[in-house]
């Protein structure tokens, strides 16, 4: 009877974890360089090179990417909370109020930027293949002048 009692209690408990263990967040940690041939910069030029490395501890997220443009090279930081709190990031002449949340395995991150001719907002989308090698940030981008997405696929070096 006691094992009995103990199989009714811990299938459900054995169910759960499975569950939980299973929605656990991908962790973007890792070198990643852009696959130009897979990433879609629609009216904007794409960069000639673009890399990023990504030190992933849930729930911060910190990003140091580098881009390679005619103009020559730029490298930025950004923190990322992935529980919703907001952070606050310098990216160039542009300060960014973002916010990040999970929805399933995507990372949704919200960001906001006042510049002289208006504000911008950014919305990404962040997802990892299921073999954790490729990252693919889907970016929608509104401002005064205009709306515009980008789709940006990293492979993992």
């Amino acid at each position: 009877m006691h094992y009995f009692a103990f199989r009714m209690l811990a299938m459900p408990i054995l169910a759960s974890l499975g569950v939980t263990l299973a929605a656990a967040p991908p962790n973007f940690s890792g070198s990643w360089k852009m696959n130009p041939a897979k990433s879609d910069f629609g009216p904007m030029p794409a960069p000639l090179q673009a890399s990023s490395k990504i030190d992933h501890q849930e729930p911060h997220l910190k990003l140091v990417g580098t881009e390679v443009r005619e103009e020559g090279e730029r490298t930025f930081e950004m923190s990322i909370s992935t529980d919703g709190a907001e952070t606050t990031n310098q990216i160039g002449p542009l300060t960014l109020k973002t916010k990040a949340r999970w929805e399933g395995s995507a990372l949704l991150v919200d960001s906001k930027a006042t510049t002289d001719d208006g504000d911008l907002v950014i919305k990404d989308q962040w997802s990892l293949s299921e073999d954790g090698k490729t990252l693919t940030v889907v970016r929608n981008i509104s401002g005064p002048r205009g709306e515009m997405t980008v789709k940006v696929v990293q492979d993992k070096q």
